[in-house]
């Protein structure tokens, strides 16, 4: 009786086994995911903020001077062959000058987050992104493109735009604030004309 009971629990047990849970980590279920790893962006659909802070100022200025004179004095001619020469006298002068200055400023800041597109052979990150923003009828868009280094980027998952390497940094509006700004047809004709 002994052996039919505990050949019973046996094949209970056989038929009964648990299967074992299946249970994700405090830390995440991402394989990537380490308790002792900075949540940075550095795989492709990542994203990460750009913190946009360029300033570039431009001065030239130019001088130009130029001047010049001739003169001419031709003789009476002399002889039956160049009788007909007369005394003649040319004189001729010209000049000009020129000058011309130019200052430029432009500041733009701004924060955008951006996506990783691609990685580079040498792991640095291919990022592109843009932000629009739209008040009342007019857009105003910031695209950014480059290439950032994964160690320039801070704990806090952001880049400073100065950091990033063959960075593109377009900013274009759209709108009537925009439309209004522009020269008219008429007047863009007259300036190519003349």
């Amino acid at each position: 009786m002994k052996k039919i009971l505990l050949l019973a629990t046996v094949a209970c047990l056989a038929l009964f086994q648990p299967t074992p849970a299946d249970a994700e980590s405090l830390w995440g279920s991402n394989q990537r995911s380490n308790i002792f790893q900075d949540v940075k962006a550095r795989n492709v659909g990542d994203v990460l903020t750009v913190v946009i802070s360029e300033t570039s100022n431009a001065t030239r200025s130019g001088r130009a001077d130029n001047s010049k004179r001739a003169s001419v004095d031709v003789s009476a001619g002399t002889g039956s062959l160049l009788s007909w020469l007369t005394a003649h006298n040319a004189s001729m002068s010209d000049s000009f000058q020129s000058s011309g200055n130019l200052t430029n400023t432009n500041r733009l800041t701004a924060n955008i987050t951006v996506q990783i597109v691609g990685i580079q052979p040498n792991g640095n990150l291919l990022i592109s992104g843009s932000q629009s923003i739209r008040q009342n009828r007019d857009v105003q868009t910031i695209k950014v493109t480059g290439e950032v280094r994964p160690q320039d980027i801070s704990i806090n998952n952001t880049v400073l735009s100065s950091y990033i390497a063959n960075s593109q940094i377009a900013v274009t509006g759209k709108g009537p604030i925009m439309r209004k700004q522009r020269q008219g047809i008429l007047t863009q004709v007259l300036n190519f004309l003349f």
